[in-house]
């Protein structure tokens, strides 16, 4: 199911919960990293969510569906996120270090996995074309994931986020 967009990707979560309470995740259910424009950054991306899940004691099959969606939002955002070409001043030194941030927040047996950029457009999930060499990206976060969508873009960037659940 594809939401467009969120207020907050903290929606993502919030749309999961069972009642009208929701509760925001204790702190060792939640991690961050910054994510460089390396060549190694998507494969590091995919490592940290493995291990992140592994330690939040999470199924192999919730951590291996998290962190293909998060390489498919990481290699859109570092393709696609605009770099630091939107930022000014002191902010242009570090979007050129952080071009990208990936979070990761649990909540039960969901995983929401966040990737923010300074990209100023809105994903697009593109046609299904048997023969391109690229471009399924989004198609295969849309169906590993219960929910995705993105944050409006705004002078700061946006946020696509996705969530991920124990299935069966």
């Amino acid at each position: 199911m594809t939401t467009h967009p969120a207020e907050t990707v903290h929606d993502a979560l919030r749309d999961e919960a069972c009642d009208d309470t929701w509760w925001m995740p204790a702190p060792d259910d939640f991690a961050a990293c910054a994510l460089s424009s390396s060549a190694r950054t998507v494969a590091e991306a995919r490592r940290f969510t493995r291990a992140t899940l592994e330690g939040w004691k999470l199924c192999a099959g919730v951590a291996e569906d998290a962190a293909l969606v998060v390489s498919e939002l990481v290699s859109n955002a570092l393709r696609y996120g605009g770099g630091a070409g939107g930022k000014r001043g002191r902010g242009e030194a570090l979007a050129a270090l952080c071009p990208a941030w990936l979070a990761l927040t649990r909540q039960g047996a969901t995983v929401l996995c966040a990737v923010s950029d300074a990209g100023a457009g809105a994903p697009v999930v593109g046609p299904q074309d048997t023969l391109a060499e690229s471009g399924r990206g989004l198609q295969i976060v849309d169906c590993l994931s219960d929910a995705w969508g993105w944050t409006p873009p705004d002078r700061s960037g946006k946020t696509v986020w996705a969530t991920v659940s124990q299935r069966g």
